[in-house]
Formats: structure tokens, C-alpha cells, sequence
């Protein structure tokens, strides 16, 4: 199977990254350990790129660490229990199981407790420790065509696997890609392919993506944010073992005193692949690349005459019954020919929310967003 074919089960605790810059907090971070940089026969950017196309895995099993340091603002107060602040902060660790596009497993091991996603065959697992909650759908014939809607506490990439998948459908031209230095990560020896957008407007200065010199697999994934040497966001295997999981892995044995929920799989819209913005249907894109701006607007509200109004829904989706008030009265007020409003912004992603009741998101700098709410 090729390492970039779909693999739903890595991508249900992950959707879209635009969602980030609405909550969450500030956490220190370092990169990964670095190993002595091993020597590799020279590899070329375009080879490493087939490389990633042409490989096959059969078996995966590993433990996974994923580190965030967007930068934003202090909001953690604005989101009920802080379960989706403290997703998209700090340092969390994944255990993850793969044996071809029918038999996966995600387990999210954190102080919220453990969260498993399982598919085996047609049969599709969702468990929470702390609810002791379960959740059970039969996917249809063609279930490996399509991915089921992720969920929706989490949203940053789970693993190197889908945030290169997710870097890769980004190279067009308005990327630069060139090879790294060579690494060793989780005890393999690496290439690094290197992403660099060319639109001066983006607010991402690389991504690196360590490629297993041997088995061809992303084992690491970093985000740059410009003017800074620090990965903003790191996703790396600290373990990997390429053998084939047991099948006992893919069974679920629901706990004591489960509740479980049935559910029917609902075939999203759209290309098989594409991953949708979620929250209000209204939301559009402007521009392309790297530098694309989505625009939506607020649940009815007008921001300027009334800052307590419903919860915003920005156009990658939000924390429930967040505060507004709370929010624009920590948010810098802005303006220009464009009108105003409040701005929030991080490392990597900037949110300009209008008096007029507009959302305008995107990993760009705020003079972007200024361009788009002039349109």
C-alpha cells in the first residue's frame, strides 16, 4: 500500500488546522532530542518525493509525541473544562497501530484520560476513558474511499504520516522544496524534505518532514513559524516497530459499565480526500497556497454593538458556549478602509473578527486578512 493512500484512522483526531488560532494557550517547547546526523547516499528532493509515492507498508505499531507552541494569547478561560485548550498545547502522546487500510488504531494517552479510535474491517470504535462512552458505526463496502468526519476535540495532525500527507497536497508553485539535513529519528535514519512557501504573506517559514531512509515512512514533522529557529508544531515517532500489529490490537472489548452509542456512517461530500471546513456552510476560501484566507461570519452577531453575542463559528469550527465578551475584550482593536474590529494572532495563524459580524482566518499576516476584508 502507498504510505500516501488513504488512511482514515489517522486523520479522525485531526481536522484542519485553522480552528487553532480561535483558542488555546502558550506552552514552552523544545525540538525532539537530536541524534548524531547519520551519513546517507545524496538523495534529491524529486527523488525523495517518489520515494514517499512508491513505498509500501504492511506493518506499523510505535509510540507517537506531538508538541504545540502556537504562541496565542492566554484564552484558556474561555473554553469550558479547557479540554480543547489543553488538546492543542503542551506535549501529548499517541500509541498507533497499523496493518493496511482495514485494521487501525489511534490511543491518545493524556491527563483527559485515554481515547481510542479503532477500525477493523467495516466495524469503527470510538472510546473515552473518562465518560466510559462508546461509539460503534458500520461503514459501508466502499468505507475505504472515504474518510469519516473527524472528531471534533482535537485538531492538530496525530501523527508525521497525516501532516505530511497534509504538506504534500500543499506543493504547487508557490512552494519551494529542497532536502535537509539528514537525521535519526526514533532509532532510523532519515532524510529531511524541506517546504518553504514563496508568498512573503505567509506566515509559515518551512515544513520538515524526516523520510526513513529505508522504509520510506515520515517519522517526523516540524512547522516553522518565520523568525523563529523553534518548531512552532512537532509530531515524531519516538518508537516505531515496522511488523505487522497483532489482530488482537483492532479488536474492541468494551470495559465494565460501558455505554455504547450506535451510529450510521454518513458519506461526507465533496472528493474523496478533501477535507471540508467544518462549522457554518458558508464559509469560502479566498486566494490559494499557503496564503488562503477563509472568511465566515458570526452567529448572528454584530461584534462591535454586541460583544456578548452567541459564540463565534470561525470557519475551521470552535469551542461550545465560548465567551465572547471575554474574548474581543482581550483581543487589540483594529482598523482601516477596510472597517474594524478585533485581531488575534500566533506564530502561524492570524484571526480577524469584524464589527460587521466577519471571521477571516488563515496562516497569514494580518495585513492579508486587511486585503481580504477590503473584498
Amino acid at each position: 500500500m502507498s504510505v500516501l493512500r488513504s488512511r482514515p484512522v489517522l486523520r479522525w483526531l485531526v481536522p484542519a488546522t485553522a480552528a487553532v488560532a480561535v483558542i488555546g494557550g502558550g506552552a514552552a517547547i523544545g525540538t525532539f532530542a537530536a541524534e548524531a546526523e547519520p551519513s546517507l547516499p545524496p538523495r534529491t528532493a524529486a527523488q525523495l518525493l517518489v520515494d514517499l509515492q512508491t513505498s509500501r507498508l504492511e506493518g506499523l505499531s510505535g509510540t507517537v509525541v506531538q508538541r504545540a507552541d502556537l504562541g496565542l494569547p492566554p484564552l484558556v478561560g474561555l473554553v469550558p473544562g479547557n479540554e480543547l485548550t489543553t488538546l492543542l498545547t503542551g506535549t501529548h502522546t499517541l500509541r498507533v497501530w497499523y496493518s493496511g487500510p482495514d485494521q487501525q488504531r489511534v490511543a491518545l494517552m493524556d491527563t483527559l484520560g485515554e481515547q481510542d479510535i479503532i477500525r477493523n474491517g467495516r466495524d469503527l470504535w470510538t472510546w473515552q476513558s473518562r465518560s466510559n462512552t462508546a461509539t460503534h458505526r458500520t461503514l459501508g463496502g466502499d468505507a475505504g474511499a472515504w474518510k469519516p468526519a473527524p472528531e471534533p476535540a482535537a485538531s492538530l495532525p496525530a501523527t508525521p504520516q497525516q501532516a505530511a500527507d497534509l504538506a504534500l497536497g500543499a506543493i504547487d508553485p508557490s512552494t519551494e522544496v529542497s532536502v535537509g539535513r539528514s537525521a535519526t529519528v526514533a532509532g532510523q535514519d532519515a532524510y529531511e524534505l524541506v517546504l518553504q512557501p514563496r508568498d512573503d504573506d505567509s506566515l509559515v517559514h518551512q515544513l520538515r518532514i524526516a523520510i526513513d531512509a529505508k522504509q520510506h515512512v515520515p517519522l517526523r514533522f516540524e512547522v516553522l513559524a518565520k523568525g523563529s529557529d523553534r518548531p512552532a508544531f512537532e509530531v515524531a515517532f519516538t518508537q516505531v516497530d515496522y511488523r505487522r500489529p497483532d489482530a488482537d490490537q483492532f479488536r474492541f472489548n468494551p470495559p465494565p459499565g460501558v455505554t455504547v452509542n450506535e451510529e450510521k456512517a454518513e458519506r461526507p461530500t465533496g472528493k474523496p480526500g478533501h477535507v471540508e471546513p467544518a462549522g457554518d456552510p458558508q464559509v469560502r476560501a479566498v486566494g490559494d497556497g499557503w496564503t488562503t484566507v477563509l472568511i465566515g461570519r458570526l452567529d448572528g452577531a454584530d461584534v462591535g454593538r454586541k460583544p456578548a453575542a452567541k459564540p463565534a463559528t470561525p470557519p475551521a469550527g470552535s469551542a461550545p458556549d465560548m465567551d465572547m465578551s471575554k474574548l474581543l475584550g482581550g483581543l487589540p482593536a483594529v482598523s482601516g478602509d477596510w472597517g474594524s474590529g478585533r485581531l488575534l494572532t500566533s506564530k502561524l495563524f492570524s484571526v480577524l473578527l469584524t464589527d460587521d459580524g466577519r471571521v477571516l482566518a488563515g496562516a497569514v499576516t494580518p495585513e492579508r486578512l486587511y486585503q481580504a476584508a477590503r473584498g
